[in-house]
Parts: structure tokens; sequence; C-alpha cells
């Protein structure tokens, strides 16, 4: 099937969270495979492995298995949660109107949107740092605030033309960068393993088993869970017909190959450079483990791997922006978003102290509400076979999705009593000694080892299941399709 005009390559995607109509739908599974390598090829997935062996005790081979289970697994759940891409042709937060109701997904859309606002900042922010690097090693030139603020607009106006462009753009993007970016990451991948301490890598003890459970949670919670809920976004242009079991191995394998081996390489890399598991700066410290000649293809790969996961995170945001009601156009939508990260950039290297830390906290505790939709998304997809595409675009009354009030009450609870529990098992703070929040059972066996997203997880999934049959979340959806109309490109198209 052709591509329609809407999402041809270097053309502007029109479209905005309206269902794409049959007609318009084409391409294969094997996309997602793509989507999901350039997200994860960047370097920074050290850092990760190196934690598994500074914090957790693991050795090398454990390591690898723990680094398999957690990024396989987790993306295998993006995978599983992009069906309902396919299905309902419409971006995630905009279907989890059929879960929440038109007023009550509100909530979960908000959090959405300020956790990727913050992760942009955070990429935008190193991007910079790591194009002043390679203009330092390549050129001498120093940090100054007119270098610093011409880096930072460098990456936004990168980010900005890729997403800005669309869907189409991106997915072409992300496979032929992979290979550009990916060799470049294998020259570094090969220096580095030729450092590492072999004697003390093969003579590592094991850890205990308990330590690989908690690293295949940390792993996961690192990776996969953090895009569950932008997975629809990418395979909403997929054929109906395109088997679901195909989305979950492509998006598991595309993820899986990139992270077990810069997980592995990580973890290799903490018998020599303990310290990285702890680094505030990765890129700076993997690249002080390097000689120059060796920092300007490193950091163009570290700078090119950030790119590419920001374009995903800001096409995402821009949707999940008009599905607040922000009534903008897709293009308009991404462009305050990087403003806005433009503006977080700049304060984050030229005005805070302390910044990088706090806004980490931040996220971290935004990271428990995702979590408990993620539960209750994914078990409202277990039995939802098809999703009102009229409806979804239709906020008013009249809207199949406004239940009571606009809210779907057995997903309204559940969300909520996920995300209370959660934060039970949460302690978070920028040090030990420098604590801002703390659960009353942060201090368990589960609240220790950070498995407080599993238990928010399985909680938001089980309730949601127990509650929703005395909701009108269970009335059926029609058996005929709902596209949107396609009279003319159209970013929203609701009443208040």
């Amino acid at each position: 099937m052709e591509a329609s005009p809407n999402d041809r390559v270097g053309t502007v995607e029109t479209r905005g969270i309206e269902p794409v109509p049959d007609a318009e739908r084409h391409g294969h599974a094997g996309q997602m495979f793509w989507t999901w390598f350039a997200a994860n090829i960047s370097i920074l997935g050290l850092p990760l492995g190196a934690a598994l062996v500074s914090f957790r005790g693991l050795n090398f081979w454990q390591a690898a298995l723990v680094a398999l289970l957690g990024s396989f697994g987790s993306f295998a759940l993006v995978g599983a949660l992009s069906i309902a891409g396919k299905r309902g042709g419409a971006p995630a937060l905009t279907l989890s109107r059929a879960v929440f109701g038109v007023r009550g997904n509100t909530g979960p859309t908000l959090v959405t949107w300020l956790s990727r606002l913050g992760w942009e900042t955070i990429n935008t922010t190193t991007a910079a740092f790591t194009l002043l690097a390679l203009i330092d090693v390549v050129f001498g030139i120093r940090r100054n605030t007119v270098l610093t603020v011409l880096c930072l607009l460098t990456f936004i106006a990168l980010t900005l033309l890729i997403s800005g462009l669309g869907h189409a753009t991106i997915m072409w993007i992300n496979r032929w960068a992979t290979y550009v970016f990916g060799v470049l990451n294998l020259v570094v991948i090969g220096f580095l393993v030729a450092t590492v301490d072999w004697d003390k890598v093969l003579g590592a003890p094991a850890g205990p088993l308990s330590a690989m459970v908690v690293g295949v949670g940390m792993i996961a919670a690192g990776t996969g869970i953090g895009w569950a809920n932008a997975g629809a976004d990418y395979a909403r242009y997929l054929p109906r017909g395109v088997p679901g079991g195909r989305l979950v191995l492509a998006s598991a394998f595309g993820a899986g190959i990139p992270l077990i081996v810069l997980i592995s390489l990580g973890s290799l890399l903490a018998a020599g450079e303990p310290g990285l598991a702890a680094s505030s700066d990765p890129v700076s410290a993997i690249n002080a483990m390097l000689p120059s000649w060796m920092s300007v293809p490193y950091l163009i790969a570290a700078f090119g791997g950030l790119l590419l996961s920001n374009h995903l995170s800001v096409y995402s945001a821009g949707l999940t922006m008009i599905t607040l009601g922000i009534k903008v156009r897709r293009t308009l939508a991404v462009g305050i978003d990087v403003v806005v990260t433009f503006l977080g950039g700049i304060y984050f290297i030229l005005i805070a102290e302390d910044f990088y830390g706090p806004f980490i906290t931040f996220l971290t505790l935004l990271a428990v509400p995702i979590t408990a939709w993620i539960g209750v998304f994914a078990a409202d997809l277990v039995a939802r076979r098809s999703y009102d595409g009229d409806a979804l675009m239709d906020v008013s009354r009249s809207s199949r999705y406004w239940f009571r009030g606009g809210v779907a009450w057995a997903a309204m609870t559940s969300w909520a009593a996920a995300i209370v529990v959660g934060l039970l098992f949460t302690e978070a703070g920028t040090s030990s000694t420098d604590v801002w929040f703390s659960g009353p059972l942060s201090d368990t066996w589960i609240g220790a080892n950070g498995l407080g997203w599993l238990v928010t997880l399985a909680l938001a999934a089980g309730a949601y299941t127990a509650l929703r049959r005395f909701d009108g979340g269970t009335l059926p959806e029609p058996t005929g399709q709902h596209p949107a109309p396609t009279s003319r490109p159209q970013t929203v198209r609701e009443t208040s």
C-alpha cells in the first residue's frame, strides 16, 4: 500500500491525534525494530551496566543475563502496548481516553507530558555538554556562554527538523542513522573492550540471586518502562492486520540488541572504573577513559545517540500536548516543546548551581503514576479489541467515552490506588543524606531494592481487572470502523 501524502519522507506530517484511516495505513512490524534500536543505541547505556557491578555486586556473566532479561522483557511490553496503536490508529494517550474517560485521562496525560519535557531537558543539556567537549577537542575552543547557547540551539534545531517533519521522516532517519552511529559505537566499544582488565573481570565472584532479580527490575525500569506509553505513537500508521506478536518481537529485539551490548560493556568497564556508575555526567566520565584521538568518534556517537532518542520523545510529547486539549497543529506543538526544553537547558547550564540532582528526583517521582497508567492500560488492552475513533475525538457529554462525569472510575480508582501504594515503597533524593521523599515502606526489601515500580504495575492491572466489571468501561465497542474524517488535515476535532 502506498504511503499517503501525510506520511511521506521529507514532507510535513499534518495529522494530529485523530485516528489514521485504514486507507492511509502502510508499513510492517519491522519498522518498530529500527525505532527502538535507534532509541537505545546511545553509549549512555553503559552506566546501567556499571551500576549492576558497582551497586549490585554482580559479575559480568550475571550482568549480561540481567541485561538480556530486563531489556528484552521491558521492550516486549512496549511492543505489546503498541498493539493499541495499530488497533485504534491514534497515539497512546489519545487511546487512553477510552480507558480513563475524556476528563479522567487528563491526569495521566499531564504527568506523561511533564515527564517527557523533563527527560528532553536532560537530553538537550547532556547533548550540549557533548558538543562543547567535541569543539574543545577538535578546535581547542573552551566553553563560554555564547558557545553554550549555540550548542543548545544546534541540538534543538536538529530535533525540531526531524520531529517537525513527523512520522515518516522519523522512521526513515531511525533506520539509516542507526547504521552510521552504530558503526561509530562499535569502533568505540572495540577500543573500550581492549582496555578492560580481564583478570579482574573473570575473577570477580558471583552475586546473590536476589541481586539479579533486583537488577532485572532496575534495567526494565531504566529502559522499556520509560517508553511503554509511546509505543502506540509509532505503530498507529501500521495496517490493522499486522500480527501483534511481530510487534512484540520487533520491539524486544530492536531495543534488546543494542542494550545488551552496551549494558554488558558497562559491566566490564566498572571493573576498572567503579565511579562510572555514580557519575552525574556519564558522557564526560567515559570520555576521560579515552585518548584524545578516540574522543572524536565517541563524542559524535554520543551526540547522535542523544539526538535519535530525543526526536522520538519530542514527537510523542507534541501529540501528548494536543491530547491535553491544547488546540494547535502538531508542528506548533513540537515547536512549543523544544522552546521549553531550550529554556530548561539554559537554566540548567548557565544559571542553576545544583539543578541536575533535584530535577532527576522530580522525574523519578513522576515515574510512579506513569507506571500505574501502564498497568491500567495494559489490563484494558487485554480485554479490548477495538476503539471508537469518533468517540476518541469527542470530549463532549455525548461521547461514548464520557462514562460518569467524563471519568471512568474503575480506571481512575485503580490508577490512584497504585500511585499511593507505589509511593509507599519510594525514596527519592539527590543523595543518601539529601532525601526529598521517603515512603514508610521504602526501607523494606522491595523498597530498598527499587522494586516498588513492579508492585505499582501489578496492583494497577489487578485492581482495574477486578473493578472494570462495575464500570461503563465494559460496554462493547461498535463493530464498524470509525476513522476520523479525512476531508482536510486536522489536529483536533473536539467540542468543549
